[in-house]
């Protein structure tokens, strides 16, 4: 990996800040890096508080979409809430159709089929929507290019309320209300909510418009929490507010449907790491291996004998899915081999009877072994459907809108995206997006980056230190978990691999006379030799706590060693 130690502030900055505080040094660089210079945005930053949330009604169309879902109240309309099939898609669906319902009862939900109908506002949903008299569509997490189709509907007497927060094309479809913060005439104060979070800031207004008490709103915030972590939006500003009382609702009065999948875990307090790698699989399962209408009716079921049945399904998809990604993976870096692409710019791979529901992980998994811009294609219908993921610092969105000649249609993020083409595209599609990233790509961008915090010897870590870290959580994109460096390690002699092939490095080191401390390497098994034999070394880490027969120590999280 590149080692990149970020820049410091000057010291002046930091002591003052370290001061006013009464913090470490280290608190007070950490802060600073995160852009918090005032004891006014530490205590925000420290102690989210519900009032930070912005009002619901500063988003553009935020009242057209209120005044519309009131008047279908009051016309005894009904309403379709309609979503994309992954985890931000169905949490959406499942908190504004679950709130609604508390308000009227002519609410139902529509999940697109993966493989029928594809990603987002589909032809076919709006046929269900008018041959069952629904009015009304409410989109989420879907719909910002979906000109055609809302138009589509129109015709047919439906309106649309579209939620949606990704980039908007040139145009907007002529909807009722288009909410989404990244609309170039949005004034917004927050830009980066997922979908979910829009579903939550229109349930806001509703809620709002009707005097109701917030409070009402907060059993929402799981949902919120895990779409959040699930999307890999930063957890910044008002995501970081969302995301910090989700999980205080996932621990303490979580939904009917969360607490079934929890209740098999021995864990006691899920943080959002958990959230990402332990609830949401389970829910992107659905929608991968059969149909997101079975996550929807697990996140909204209130009866727990259900729930669990609806929970041991999905459990099932999950591991279904497991298998099937593994298979692919191997298959695809089989691929990459024989047609000696290992030294390309990009990885693009295709087979026609891969599964459409994992290739987003496929696409992930080659990333990780061979880093650089990705996307693996399966048959999807009469075209070729495919998902792509990028590197940090490389935004492959914009790669693939200079290949929109060959490509039919495609949206997503900066380093997330999903298209469809012809097949007769293919090969023109693989060489130009080679050559596109060829040309724009930093090469530097082909090593993974470890983004290091600060230096941090062994004398400087204290149990207080570890004790206020902890509170910057939740971590993710925008506050990731702090990573220090530290040189002129020594093992003790207890370096060993262990795990499954001994994949895993556990050592215990010393640093000038201080130590030991225990450290734990995951996948750092194959550097075993770097650290044997008392030869110096360096490491990049984060601090965690080791948890055995019942002591608690601090222990180093190894990420890299040179």
């Amino acid at each position: 990996m590149r080692w990149t130690l970020k820049p410091t502030h000057d010291d002046e900055q930091v002591m003052a800040l370290a001061e006013i505080l009464k913090v470490d040094r280290m608190i007070a660089q950490l802060l600073l890096q995160r852009g918090i210079t005032s004891y006014e945005e530490a205590k925000k930053f420290f102690r989210p508080q519900l009032s930070d949330l912005h009002d619901p009604f500063l988003m553009t169309d935020m009242e057209l979409a209120v005044k519309r879902i009131e008047n279908a109240i009051q016309a005894n309309e009904n309403i379709l809430v309609y979503g994309d099939y992954d985890v931000d898609g169905t949490t959406a669906v499942a908190l504004l159709s679950s709130y609604l319902l508390t308000l009227y009862p002519n609410v139902a939900t529509y999940i697109p089929d993966r493989y029928k109908e594809g990603y987002g506002i589909s032809y076919s949903g709006i046929d269900f929507a008018d041959d069952n008299g629904f009015t009304l569509i409410i989109a989420l997490d879907c719909g910002i290019k979906a000109i055609e189709k809302v138009t589509y509907a129109s015709e047919k007497g439906i309106d649309f309320i579209i939620c949606d927060h990704h980039r908007p094309g040139k145009k907007i479809p002529d909807a009722i209300a288009v909410l989404d913060p990244k609309r170039e005439d949005c004034n917004y104060p927050y830009d980066e909510l997922c979908g979910c979070g829009i579903g939550f800031k229109l349930i806001q207004a509703l809620n709002s418009n009707r005097e109701y008490s917030f409070d009402k709103l907060i059993p929402y915030l799981d949902l919120v929490a895990t779409a959040i972590g699930a999307d890999i939006v930063p957890i910044t500003g008002e995501n970081r507010v969302l995301a910090y009382f989700g999980l205080e609702v996932i621990n303490s009065a979580p939904r009917i449907g969360f607490k079934a999948i929890i209740d098999n875990l021995q864990k006691k307090e899920l943080t959002i790491t958990d959230v990402v790698f332990i609830i949401a699989p389970r829910i992107n399962a659905a929608g991968r291996m059969k149909h997101g209408q079975h996550a929807v009716n697990l996140l909204t079921e209130n009866n727990m004998e259900q729930a669990v049945i609806y929970a041991s399904e999905i459990e099932e998809f999950n591991t279904n899915r497991k298998g099937l990604d593994k298979e692919i993976t191997d298959e695809a870096l089989e691929m990459i081999l024989q047609n000696k692409e290992e030294n390309r710019y990009t990885s693009v791979v295709y087979k026609d009877t891969w599964h459409k529901g994992v290739i987003g992980i496929v696409a992930s998994r080659l990333t990780e072994t061979y880093y650089r811009p990705t996307l693996v294609f399966t048959k999807s219908g009469d075209k070729l459907a495919a998902s792509a993921r990028s590197v940090r610092g490389f935004d492959v969105y914009n790669a693939l809108e200079r290949c929109a000649d060959s490509i039919e249609q495609f949206g997503g993020h900066k380093y997330a995206a999903g298209l469809t083409m012809v097949e007769e595209q293919y090969e023109i599609f693989k060489s130009q997006f080679e050559s596109v990233v060829a040309e724009t790509i930093d090469p530097n961008l082909l090593t993974p980056e470890i983004i290091i915090d600060g230096k941090l010897d062994l004398d400087q870590i204290s149990p207080k230190l570890y004790r206020i870290m902890k509170q910057f959580a939740p971590f993710g994109p925008g506050n990731m978990t702090p990573l220090f460096m530290t040189e002129n390690l020594r093992d003790t002699g207890y370096a060993k691999g262990v795990g499954e092939d001994s994949k895993h490095l556990k050592l215990s080191v010393t640093q000038n006379g201080t130590g030991p401390v225990g450290a734990i390497g995951f996948n750092l098994g194959n550097k075993l030799s770097v650290v044997q034999n008392g030869k110096p070394f360096s490491a990049v880490f984060s601090l965690d706590e080791n948890q055995w027969n019942g002591r608690v120590s601090l222990q180093l999280k190894v990420k890299d060693l040179r």
